[in-house]
């Protein structure tokens, strides 16, 4: 994580992987239940990727959106049995589409949402509130040394805009740097923009049958 880090900062984050106490905070809306479609964004090491996948115990689909090749590459070892995609977490909206997947139960981000532009931001949380289903649950955290930055403050209004309930959680002190956990739930209905196609498939008369989401 350490190495990941250094070669790209902004992208990564952090320098040690999530404590287990974070772990626990920020799958805690994972149902008990059911088949759910839990999606985990940036998950580096795979330290939160584990606790999901023990809490499913095979039920539902898993899901981990990870853009470093690296850390997707060591995740596909470390968590076997885990759908781990080497992509960005903006494409979120086409990567369950092209699964035939039409809404996630959960949605988990271990992104480092302080380093990201405006944009970014809101380009990801926008895929994220389009694949949410109307009861899930999206889970987040931020450093308790970068809350006061701009980017912080703009993503924390940024959440609030997007969904109708944020509920901070408690600050999880034993984790290198320290964090805030954030727990929102029903997505507000937003305009999205990207248009997201699917690949065709050509039924036995050779029409195609391609598909959009958007």
């Amino acid at each position: 994580m350490l190495r990941e880090f250094l070669r790209s900062p902004a992208d990564i984050g952090a320098v040690a992987p999530s404590s287990p106490r974070l772990a626990a905070a920020v799958t805690a809306p994972i149902p008990e239940l059911g088949e759910p479609v839990v999606v985990e964004l940036g998950p580096g090491t795979g330290v939160v990727t584990s606790i999901i996948q023990e809490q499913l115990g095979g039920r539902g689909r898993q899901l981990a959106v990870e853009a470093n090749p690296r850390l997707a590459d060591q995740l596909r070892w470390r968590c076997r049995g885990v759908e781990v995609l080497h992509a960005d977490a903006s494409a979120l909206p086409q990567l369950l589409a092209e699964r035939g997947l039409a809404k996630a139960d959960v949605v988990v981000s271990g992104l480092p949402w302080a380093s990201f532009s405006d944009e970014v931001q809101r380009e990801i949380l926008a895929g994220v509130s389009h694949v949410l289903a109307s009861d899930g649950a999206f889970t987040t955290f931020g450093y308790v040394h970068a809350l006061r930055l701009a980017s912080a403050l703009r993503f924390r209004e940024l959440l609030h805009t997007t969904f109708e309930e944020v509920v901070p959680g408690r600050t999880v002190w034993r984790n290198l740097p320290p964090a805030l956990v954030y727990h929102a739930r029903r997505p507000r209905t937003t305009v999205f923009h990207r248009q997201v196609v699917v690949p065709a498939r050509r039924s036995p008369d050779g029409v195609s049958d391609a598909t959009s989401v958007g």
